[in-house]
């Protein structure tokens, strides 16, 4: 018997394709039962078009069979089978595929189409057999053949007996090493779950045997095993059925059996998409955070399938960062593969699908947050910090997606407000969204700075995460209006009670020089304040970097000493302003005192650390005696 060599590729490359392409060896058994659909498809395609064939869905079936006994496992079905010269051409010559062919010379109708297009899928079988053997009798023929193939030395065919049509796959299984068990692809159990990953929407049954134990009719508390035939695909699959027969329990159940998450998810997004690009889905925003969500090991991506059939667990082009939280699945039959099916082209459809699934996912959150408001506060207390880095990363690439999606506790509200919900309640004379950050609410209420904002009746926004600032920094203005510190410099306000006179100022000079010599290299100025209004002092910032993002950055691992331009503001109204005077006509020394317990105080107030504690309680100390 003459064994033939692959025509179209070397050892090296079989080798290769073998060993390196697949990053999994349990595919093998997805490549091969989506070739046997593949295979029943076309008897399919065929009766639609030949009066003579009839198509009974329920006659065809895919079977899979472990013999650990003779170590052999068989992909057996009762498609369309392959002769002697398919079996040359389709299986002799490496990335030759008959499916791609077929699909080329056919018309697809009925939302069928044609899983393997690559050719190169069959061969996986060698990554866990030392022999591969293939007996087909094809539709029509009277004839059967067997190919039979131990690696890359080439293959022998020859003719053989099969009663029915169809195609048999037996995999002689590899020997136990040290390093790898091929044991566990004669077991039951594992077949099973590997069929469930992957091939779990194959439209035609995948069948096994399973051995049951049923109580003897005569024997009480004794046993028989008995062989029972079961399905083991669940064929249909959730997102291919019409929205209107499913329940919101019906997806419920799909995010838990496909373990996307423990929790209820807040809200499910079911796609059908039938344009220049085919596409279905479903999405779930989930209600609590995974606990390693903000840590390296999350892996953010959606489930791909390509006509059924698993081909990614994890496709992380499917989802932007900023959404990286969405859990769920694609299906389509229009990308274009590789010809190991894992990895995808980065191409125009791969692209089309994650823009198009981004807007969706993005208008979905706006609705639930218009329509169904506490179940959104529940998501953005889970999520919205991630929202928020999108805003900030890519140079506010994003901003436009994301902003309306922000929520922030409002002073007024007392509770989350959005930026139009803000926008909306500006007075009249308001220039400026204000905002305040700190580390909570409670602190933020107490700030100093926030007095004369307050007192004009504007709405304060309060940031407590580290993040915030920077996002509205990047923001930059929402619907025309800029976003305005409370502890910024110019607070906007330009009226008489929000700005300082020229001649007030000129009269303080010397004192306010005096002190700005005090604290020289710790602030930049030290000026006479109009927002404070019971408060002695406070800190705020000149320039882009605020005190609150200075502390966020001080605390990073490659802390670049960056600082704000910090000045001391003093309220001139306050009992305590008539004290510094004194000092400065009578007693240079208490100035000194006097200004570095406000620095510090003012410091505190900030949540900033003093620079020296003793020296700050001995100064206390002088003032009490």
């Amino acid at each position: 018997m003459e064994t033939k060599q692959f025509q179209a590729e070397s050892k090296r490359l079989l080798e290769m394709m073998i060993n390196s392409i697949y990053s999994q060896r349990e595919v093998f058994l997805r490549e091969l039962i989506s070739n046997s659909s593949d295979a029943i498809d076309k008897i399919y395609y065929k009766a639609l078009t030949d009066d003579s064939l009839t198509f009974d869905k329920e006659s065809y079936y895919i079977k899979v069979i472990p013999d650990k006994g003779n170590r052999t496992l068989t992909i057996k079905d009762t498609g369309i089978g392959m002769t002697k010269e398919e079996l040359e051409n389709n299986l002799g010559i490496i990335a030759k595929s008959g499916s791609l062919a077929f699909k080329k010379e056919n018309v697809i109708k009925d939302g069928h189409d044609i899983i393997g297009q690559f050719g190169v899928g069959f061969y996986a079988a060698f990554m866990v057999a030392d022999v591969v053997t293939v007996i087909s009798k094809a539709l029509g023929s009277e004839q059967a053949y067997k190919w039979e193939s131990h690696g890359a030395e080439g293959y022998t065919i020859t003719p053989c007996e099969k009663e029915t049509v169809g195609t048999e796959i037996i995999l002689k299984i590899k020997e136990n090493t040290e390093d790898e068990s091929f044991d566990e692809y004669l077991e039951d159990y594992r077949l099973k779950s590997i069929i469930k990953k992957y091939s779990d929407f194959i439209r035609y049954p995948i069948k096994m045997d399973t051995a049951i134990k049923e109580p003897k009719e005569d024997a009480e508390n004794e046993y028989e095993e008995i062989t029972e035939e079961q399905t083991i695909n669940s064929m249909v699959p959730i997102w291919r059925k019409n929205k209107s027969e499913l329940t919101d329990e019906d997806y419920e159940k799909f995010y838990q059996e496909k373990h996307y998450g423990f929790d209820k998810p807040v809200k499910h997004i079911h796609i059908n998409v039938d344009g220049t690009i085919r596409y279905n889905a479903i999405l779930y925003i989930p209600e609590n955070i995974p606990f390693d969500y903000y840590s390296k090991e999350y892996e953010k991506g959606l489930e791909l399938y390509s006509n059924g059939v698993l081909i990614m667990n994890k496709c992380g082009d499917l989802l932007p960062d900023y959404f990286s939280f969405v859990k769920g699945m694609v299906d389509s039959e229009d990308l274009s593969l590789n010809i190991s099916r894992e990895m995808l082209q980065h191409d125009r459809q791969l692209k089309l699908i994650a823009k198009n699934i981004s807007k969706k996912i993005r208008n979905e959150l706006q609705n639930l947050m218009k329509n169904e408001r506490e179940k959104y506060e529940q998501f953005y207390k889970s999520f919205g910090r991630q929202l928020k880095y999108g805003v900030y990363s890519d140079f506010g690439t994003h901003k436009e997606m994301l902003q309306d999606l922000l929520m922030f506790h409002s002073s007024k509200e007392k509770k989350l407000a959005s930026l139009d919900e803000y926008v909306s309640r500006m007075k009249d004379d308001q220039k400026y969204i204000y905002y305040a950050a700190g580390e909570s609410h409670e602190r933020i209420e107490k700030l100093p700075q926030t007095e004369l904002v307050a007192e004009k009746g504007y709405e304060i926004l309060y940031f407590t995460e580290d993040i915030d600032e920077f996002a509205i920094k990047m923001l930059m203005t929402y619907k025309d209006k800029e976003f305005k510190s409370v502890s910024s410099g110019d607070l906007g306000i330009e009226n008489e009670d929000g700005k300082v006179s020229e001649s007030e100022a000129k009269e303080h000079e010397g004192l306010f020089s005096s002190m700005k010599e005090i604290l020289s290299g710790r602030v930049t100025d030290v000026r006479i304040s109009k927002r404070l209004k019971s408060h002695p002092v406070c800190l705020t910032a000149d320039g882009e970097v605020t005190i609150e993002m200075e502390k966020v950055l001080s605390s990073m691992p490659d802390n670049q000493d960056v600082k704000a331009n910090k000045v001391l503001e003093i309220n001139s109204n306050h009992e305590v302003f008539q004290a510094l005077k004194n000092a400065l006509e009578k007693d240079k020394e208490k100035l000194n005192l006097y200004t570095n317990l406000l620095y510090n105080q003012a410091l505190l107030i900030e949540g900033l650390p003093i620079s020296d504690p003793v020296e700050f309680t001995n100064d206390i100390c002088k003032v009490m005696v």
